[in-house]
């Protein structure tokens, strides 16, 4: 039995799917509790009142005052930048951007009913809803040729409302919307075990490990939410991410396009495999030496390589996990530098666009709020 901030879970077997299914029961601890002690000064909840993966208090570490500065700033930026159809947009993939975006919020503490970001949050769940397709789908394939990133990260979004939200309706609607959205990418995934920027058959099986780890975080969001996952579909993924590993450790971009050792791809990795449980094999220990040894030290060469907020967003992940004793020193070092970057307006640039770099900040930097199971340790 697994305890954390927001269910009770029970694992059971369905024996004639052959799919592992976490029973939830909705407990009135975590969130809510913390959004009753809400700063005045900062409108950011009370840090430490999360439930650990254990079910004991997890108390976060103390946030410095210029880093509750900073986030406020960014998330009334996020909030100042939602359009008035609840969405938002890197020029292109709204799907994404604003799964991306709500994450953030949530991340805040922030409910679709309270805390001061709830309307935003409201919002961003009813524009993601219209984009539900018949098929599973979040998303358009119309108008977005790498659909599976928008997918993913909804139902990682979702899949986190979903653990908070109190009216029963919506509750149920979010409930089918994920079912449904889990099925879309077990069928969406390659013979390999890896998915591509869309579906297998739209793609002709082609895979590659960015968004083979935002369909399988977003599959372990809802299996936490009580969502039935198909465990083959997450043992596949394992093993093409296996599959994909060099001799130094590091993740080549693809199953078919091997080549050398990508660094954010192997910290995208390696969060990936942390959510699905995989802590012991004997791959996770050569991946950790090796994104250690080309990202730990952000005030060298980090930004000698392409996505630097993709490669920390998941590699703060992956250090998170490794507990206070490294993570305490790594995030000062990390939450400077984004501190440092972030413009007057509260937002932040560069790759993608403000909306996409803002949220994987945010994200980043509230990660000792523990307040998403996802996230947690």
């Amino acid at each position: 039995m697994i305890r954390n901030r927001t269910y009770l879970f029970i694992n059971a077997h369905d024996e004639k799917s052959g799919r592992l299914v976490l029973k939830n029961q909705l407990t009135q601890t975590g969130r809510r509790q913390a959004l009753k002690s809400i700063g005045a000064a900062l409108s950011l909840p009370a840090a430490g009142l999360a439930l650990s993966g254990s079910g004991s208090h997890a108390l976060a570490a103390k946030i410095r005052p210029e880093w509750k500065t900073s986030i406020k700033k960014g998330l009334d930026w996020v909030v100042r930048s939602q359009s008035s159809l609840g969405h938002w947009t890197a020029g292109t993939y709204p799907t994404a951007m604003t799964a991306l975006a709500g994450t953030a919020l949530i991340c805040s503490g922030s409910t679709t009913t309270q805390g001061p970001y709830a309307r935003a949050i409201r919002k961003s769940v009813d524009y993601i809803t219209t984009k539900c397709r018949s098929n599973g789908l979040i998303g358009d394939p119309l108008s977005d040729n790498r659909y599976t990133y928008g997918h993913g990260f909804s139902m990682l979004f979702l899949s986190q409302v979903l653990g908070e939200e109190e009216d029963l309706e919506r509750r149920e609607e979010l409930i089918e919307i994920l079912k449904k959205a889990a099925e879309f990418s077990a069928n969406a995934q390659t013979p390999s075990g890896g998915w591509g920027y869309v579906s297998a058959k739209d793609g002709n099986n082609f895979d590659e490990g960015s968004t083979t780890i935002t369909q399988v975080q977003g599959l372990r969001g809802c299996r936490n939410a009580g969502i039935p996952v198909p465990k083959q579909v997450i043992d596949k993924a394992k093993d093409y991410i296996y599959g994909c590993k060099n001799p130094d450790g590091g993740i080549s971009y693809s199953s078919r396009n091997r080549g050398s050792s990508r660094p954010a791809i192997t910290a995208a990795s390696l969060a990936c495999l942390y959510n699905a449980g995989d802590y012991d094999s004997k791959h996770v220990p050569q991946m950790l030496a090796y994104t250690k040894k080309n990202l730990h030290n952000i005030s060298g060469g980090a930004r000698s390589f392409g996505h630097w907020h993709y490669t920390y967003l998941y590699y703060a992940q992956v250090v998170y996990r490794q507990g206070q004793k490294e993570w305490n020193p790594f995030r000062d070092q990390l939450y400077a530098r984004i501190a440092n970057e972030q413009s007057d307006n509260g937002s932040w640039t560069g790759n993608i666009g403000p909306i996409y770099v803002t949220a994987c900040n945010l994200i980043m930097m509230q990660l000792d709020h523990a307040f998403l199971p996802i996230y947690q340790r």
